[in-house]
């Protein structure tokens, strides 16, 4: 006599999509589909998403904001390394100058806002072998200044 393991009922979760390939962030960029896909730094995403909001109040539209959008904007507030429009499109000027870079690692850069080039690639690991250290010092000195002078 063998004993029959249970019958588990059908599952009831959706099949996980299957990615083309992994997606990662790492020494090489694999991004999949979204690899020219522009992307914003928090602050740029702070200030799209409050003139969209500000354009809806003059409108006179009603909009109540969800409780994702209010902790959306508290977290961008808190982490947007500039704040004022001119120093973001002064920023988003000297990134896309850097055309080595993908819109990501621009991005990225924009929003981490590091000291050196040691730790920008570090934390960006794609950097590496794109930019020399001296050219990514430089491209950090000045973001350093639009931060400070913005202050």
């Amino acid at each position: 006599m063998s004993i029959q393991p249970p019958q588990l009922p059908p599952s009831t979760s959706r099949p996980r999509t299957v990615t083309q390939g992994e997606l990662e962030a790492g020494a090489v960029l694999k991004l999949g589909g979204d690899q020219n896909t522009h992307t914003l730094s928090n602050s740029e995403a702070r200030l799209v998403i409050h003139k969209v909001l500000a354009n809806k109040r003059r409108d006179g539209r009603e909009y109540e904001e969800s409780e994702n959008l209010r902790k959306t904007l508290n977290y961008l507030d808190t982490f947007a390394r500039f704040q004022n429009e001119e120093n973001i499109k002064a920023v988003e000027r000297l990134l896309s100058s850097h055309t080595e870079l993908e819109m990501f690692e621009r991005s990225q850069l924009g929003s981490l806002c590091c000291d050196n080039s040691e730790e920008a690639k570090s934390l960006i690991p794609s950097l590496q072998n794109k930019i020399s250290d001296e050219a990514l010092q430089e491209l950090l000195d000045e973001l350093t200044k639009l931060r400070n002078f913005a202050q």
